[in-house]
């Protein structure tokens, strides 16, 4: 049997006894656990994987810190505030824009998105206020939140034009089930999508220009990543499909063992660098070329398209305007706080911080009160996406010994996930080793030394 029964699993506590030493740690993260002297993250967050090579086998690089203990993302914040200077990003933006302009009114530039509040900000600016043609795209979520759903509906009827690729249901299920038996990482079939589809498209319109909104390097990527307004190609391209993985297993295996088409596989693939370099592809963040505050873009995503908040709190989190479009964020985020320590709020929080919405120390009481709640509200409803049938997945549930997944299995899942530095299991309960809300100043006991003041980049 391939993929045995979670519940059924020996694990050795010990490992994870509050005095355990020496501690294992997983996916290659740092054995210490360090909190930004600024924000709330810790330095387990991981930067962005290239997904096709991800695999059980793969270690993370992650957030980069300074000598003042201060996260490459706060420093990028920074130098947003007090070094770049926008104005002449804006003439950059403008010449380019001019490059690219269309003289006989046909599509100039692409601007894939969900119709989230970035999406709007993006296609908005650069058809009404830079006075190009864009043509939207869309990966299909995995399953729409009613308000995800009435907002891109929203964002067209603002003046876009688009084409929405759902992909096949019963592999996109499938994929979603092996990312998270494989990675627990149940959104990666959506950010394939999310960052293969709209190169590809391009090639398919002859549109050369691709607009994403900001950089990855704005919430932890190497800073290095903002000094040009360019995406590598390496998250969305790959000459041939041999060593490409989809939720963590190789395309081959998707084949011979899963029942799974070559040709259901095709709206997943890489694209070839060297047909995108024929077609003169070029992929820019509109956040390198314009100051970019989330909170602000939510507010002009509601002034100017109606914009539509989630109704109640988003789980594991306090706010209430972020991704907010696919019921399986909840998951999503829950996961990275099993593998990384890290949840939805830190994220949130940290981002906050950064904009200055709010203060550390605000952004650290929101990290104790959300931080790792389980996702309630969907739970059942994604743990029938992610079962598998026999009458559906013939093939595919013969691989599991349990094909169908429910929160008892869910739970023994994301144990096997849980890296013994960053968890401790103590009176039959599971608690963190660390957290920022614990540390003095946010720090490992190791890290005290270090001096209380925010140093600028």
């Amino acid at each position: 049997m391939k993929y045995p029964d979670p519940r059924n699993d020996r694990n050795d506590l010990s490992r994870y006894a509050p005095d355990a030493w020496p501690l294992q740690t997983k996916y290659g993260l740092p054995g210490t656990v360090v909190f930004c002297r600024n924000c709330v993250i810790s330095n387990q967050r991981p930067n962005s994987a290239i997904e096709y090579k991800h695999t059980t086998e793969s270690r993370k690089t992650v957030i980069a810190f300074n000598e003042h203990g201060v996260c490459d993302a706060c420093r990028n914040a920074q130098r947003k505030h007090a070094v770049v200077d926008w104005e002449r990003r804006r003439r950059e933006l403008e010449a380019l824009c001019n490059r690219f302009r269309s003289r006989n009114g046909s599509y100039d530039c692409l601007v894939p998105g969900s119709g989230g509040k970035d999406s709007f900000y993006q296609s908005w600016m650069l058809k009404y206020e830079f006075g190009m043609n864009p043509l939207t795209c869309t990966w299909a979520p995995h399953i729409y939140t009613d308000w995800g759903r009435r907002n891109f509906d929203r964002w067209i009827h603002s003046g876009m034009d688009n084409y929405l690729l759902t992909p096949n249901g019963r592999v996109k299920r499938l994929l979603t089930r092996l990312a998270v038996e494989n990675l627990f990482h149940p959104f990666q079939p959506f950010i394939i999508g999310q960052k293969g589809f709209a190169p590809a498209f391009a090639v398919r319109m002859g549109i050369p220009l691709i607009f994403y909104g900001e950089n990855e390097a704005e919430y932890g990527n190497p800073i290095a990543d903002n000094e040009g307004a360019r995406r590598d190609y390496d998250y969305f391209a790959q000459a041939g499909d041999e060593e490409v993985y989809l939720g963590g297993v190789s395309v081959h295996d998707l084949v011979e063992h899963f029942g799974v088409r070559r040709a259901d596989l095709a709206a997943y693939m890489p694209s070839d660098p060297r047909v995108l370099e024929e077609n003169g592809i070029e992929v820019h963040y509109l956040g390198y070329y314009l100051k970019w505050h989330p909170q602000a873009v939510y507010r002009f995503a509601v002034e100017h398209g109606g914009f539509e908040a989630s109704p109640e709190r988003t789980a594991g989190t306090y706010s209430t305007y972020n991704s907010i479009d696919d019921r399986i964020d909840d998951l999503h985020y829950y996961t990275t706080h099993i593998k990384f320590g890290i949840g939805r709020a830190s994220y949130d929080a940290a981002q906050e911080i950064r904009s200055g919405d709010i203060g550390r120390e605000e952004g650290v009481a929101l990290v104790k009160r959300y931080d790792g709640e389980f996702p309630e509200r969907f739970a059942e409803e994604l743990f029938a996406y992610l079962s598998l049938p026999a009458d559906i997945f013939p093939e595919a549930a013969r691989q599991f010994e349990a094909p169908t997944i429910d929160r008892a299995y869910f739970d023994a899942l994301a144990n096997r996930f849980r890296s013994p530095h960053l968890w401790a299991h103590d009176n039959g309960e599971w608690r963190l080793r660390h957290a920022v809300f614990q540390e003095k100043h946010g720090h490992h006991p190791s890290e005290a030394t270090r001096s209380d003041e925010y140093v600028n980049p």
